[in-house]
């Protein structure tokens, strides 16, 4: 079968479209036969060698897929039903979605979301589920729309695009940071009540700044989280879900004990099943999929691997579905 292959080599990593031998394929109790994956900010790190994602070689990147199940000894699925698949090392320790066929876990999958095709499913990939996955986490932290604004960085990625559908479509004041501000009407068009250039966040600033947004989704880090944190208002809560600017948090504790601001991390790759049920349900509900189309590319296997560098490099708006 053909896959997207991620070796070691004296230099570091190379990653090739090639043959894979479908008996390589890792312990499982359920064989799918991908219809459908996405390219993610973590999928362009592992098929560039930029991140230290891959950790077993050779591995089939990529994290996310949607398929159906052709064989199952696991009591919950048989052969014909429509699953998809987010994380759980896959692309990472256990051979990925880049390939025609994935054997996999099947306490790992989750049934196709009623309302959604499965090139639905990833146009919306880990991205989108780990911006459902952010908001549910503001909500947690007793924030609402009427409150103030909400923030979101990284607005034009994939991260970004979803979460301001979704915040648009449930009623909040939507601010969207991001570096390309020639994406200020497609950012609108998703429903950004305003759009403001990251230069304002992504310099060192100050332990505490003007409060300006109840809460904020952030998939930048570094100096940009930090910034966020500063200019929350008092009770606010920020979802912390990526690292695009860098891993490190230069900041204060001074919005934790003067203004009482929660900061929540969102893991997307190990998050209980119970609670990523509940995010697939909200989706299917609350995310407008005449946005969700309006922010999706479709490509091939054979563009994977280039489409990997243009994320990385800033130049991928919203999704990217690869139809295998």
């Amino acid at each position: 079968m053909r896959a997207i292959v991620v070796s070691k080599t004296e230099s570091g990593t190379t990653a090739t479209l090639t043959d894979f031998p479908e008996t390589e394929l890792m312990d499982g109790d359920v064989t799918v036969r991908v219809s459908h994956s996405t390219v993610n900010y973590k999928d362009g790190l592992a098929v560039t060698g930029k991140g230290p994602v891959v950790r077993r070689f050779p591995m089939v990147a990529g994290i996310d897929f949607a398929g159906i199940v052709e064989t199952s000894t696991h009591a919950d699925y048989k052969a014909g039903d429509a699953v998809i698949l987010n994380g759980w090392g896959t692309g990472e320790t256990h051979l990925g979605a880049y390939a025609e066929k994935s054997r996999v876990k099947g306490d790992w999958l989750i049934p196709m979301p009623a309302g959604l095709t499965p090139a639905q499913t990833m146009a919306i990939g880990t991205a989108g589920y780990t911006a459902m996955l952010a908001v549910m986490a503001i909500e947690r932290g007793g924030v609402d729309k009427g409150q103030g604004a909400v923030l979101v960085t990284g607005a034009a990625g994939g991260v970004g695009s979803v979460a301001i559908a979704v915040l648009a479509k449930l009623g909040w004041h939507v601010i969207a940071s991001t570096g390309r501000t020639g994406e200020a009407d497609y950012l609108k068009g998703l429903g950004a009540a305003e759009v403001i250039d990251r230069k304002e966040l992504s310099e060192p600033g100050r332990p505490l700044g003007k409060e300006r947004w109840i809460a904020a989704i952030d998939s930048v880090g570094s100096h940009t989280l930090a910034n966020a944190l500063a200019q929350t208002k008092y009770n606010g809560a920020v979802a912390a879900c990526g690292l695009a600017q860098g891993m490190d948090l230069p900041a204060s504790v001074a919005p934790f004990i003067l203004r009482g601001v929660s900061l929540f991390g969102i893991d997307s790759v190990m998050c209980p099943k119970v609670r990523r049920l509940e995010a697939w349900r909200r989706l299917a509900q609350d995310l407008d999929l005449e946005k969700l189309a309006a922010m999706t590319s479709t490509i091939k296997l054979d563009d994977v691997i280039a489409t990997g560098s243009e994320i990385l490099a800033g130049n991928v708006r919203g999704r990217v579905v690869v139809e295998l």
